[in-house]
């Protein structure tokens, strides 16, 4: 008998053991460090008052980490995902959801506990940690977050926001399309990444001294309605409109009665042996001239440094092989644009906008050079 109870007991102890070594996988159902591991999500009951004051995450110079459990190959829901090593530039346009209450203080991928309340976010492959940029384009608010766990593992869902996050850009009442870009490390280096030193969204100027300024809309997210649909509320999600950036306004924190954060399932991830995506080689371009024929152009984006410009040229022409030739840098007061064209029409150009999108994840736009 007495050997029979420590056998039950060593089997007890086991399945304990593995229960842990589960609940502590990034993303994965969380028991521990304060998380909730079953019931629904939410905002909590003790909500800070003072949460739309919260600063944005500061970007600082952090190691890329090339080795090590959160940069290898990984398998979540019978899906692959490889995720960035290096300080390549990153755009995504897609869905963003959110995380709370079920998570609170629970570990995250890159073994910090995750605090709700700060200006933190998911992804499924940038680096552990990593800054970017979330643009709500449905009101034109903007935050920055520090990335440092791993999801949303839903289709089409391209961030995870912390509360706070999603509070600050108006996310709350359920899922909604967002625009996201990399802070990589050398844009915070050279300081590229302030809006003050030039922004990606800046239309192109006219030769005239006073020039009318271009009025050109983005081309929006298109989105499936079963998406954009609230969790936890019966009224619609805002639609995504088109607008050009604006300074973000605050907003007074509420906490919703019973609202549900939309975050899709966090299963547990896989580590895979993949073999080594091989390097893409760049291609070889010529030095662009610094004068653009008139007519309809496809700006990629804008950028104080010019070796931004020059990086996503590289990765468009690689894209889009047959759009190469007529990627073309303009250095124009101060501020490195990449533009492709010109197109005989709008309509041109626009095939070439969702070409770009679909390609490099990016939202370009078109201008009209006169």
């Amino acid at each position: 008998m007495a050997d029979r109870a420590l056998a039950s007991r060593a089997l007890t102890a086991c399945a304990l053991a593995a229960a842990l070594v589960l609940a502590g996988c990034a993303s994965g159902p969380r028991s521990s460090g304060g998380g909730v591991a079953s019931g629904r999500d939410g905002p909590g009951s003790n909500i800070p008052s003072d949460l739309d004051r919260v600063p944005d995450a500061e970007p600082r110079i952090e190691a890329i980490r090339s080795s090590g459990g959160t940069s290898k190959p990984y398998t979540v829901l019978g899906r692959g995902y490889v995720p960035i090593t290096d300080d390549r530039p990153f755009r995504e346009s897609g869905i963003a959801s959110w995380y709370g209450r079920k998570f609170h203080a629970a570990s995250t991928a890159s073994g910090e506990p995750y605090d709700m309340y700060a200006m933190t976010a998911a992804h499924k492959t940038l680096p552990l940690p990593s800054y970017v940029r979330v643009r709500n384009p449905a009101n034109g608010r903007e935050v920055i977050v520090r990335v440092n766990d791993r999801g949303p593992f839903v289709d089409g869902r391209v961030i995870d926001l912390s509360y706070t996050a999603a509070l600050k850009l108006d996310l709350l009442r359920g899922v909604a399309p967002v625009e996201i870009e990399r802070i990589t490390n050398d844009d915070i280096r050279t300081g590229a990444w302030r809006r003050d030193a030039g922004t990606a969204y800046a239309a192109a100027p006219a030769p005239t001294p006073a020039p009318a300024p271009v009025r050109v809309a983005a081309a929006p997210v298109a989105v499936p309605s079963a998406w954009v649909a609230p969790v936890a509320m019966t009224t619609a999600a805002a639609p995504a409109a088109t607008m050009p950036v604006a300074p973000q306004t605050p907003v007074m924190a509420a906490a919703p009665s019973e609202p549900e954060a939309p975050a899709g399932p966090r299963e547990a991830m896989v580590v895979t042996d993949l073999a080594p995506l091989a390097p893409l080689a760049a291609p070889a371009t010529s030095s662009a001239p610094s004068s653009a024929a008139a007519g309809f152009w496809v700006q990629l984006g804008a950028f104080r440094e010019r070796d931004g410009a020059e990086t996503l040229r590289s990765q468009a022409a690689r894209g889009l092989p047959t759009l190469a030739p007529q990627l073309r840098v303009f250095s124009e007061a101060g501020t490195h644009r990449l533009q492709a064209g010109p197109f005989p029409s709008r309509n041109a150009a626009g095939e070439a906008v969702t070409q770009l999108r679909d390609s490099l994840r990016i939202a370009p736009m078109v201008v009209e050079r006169r």
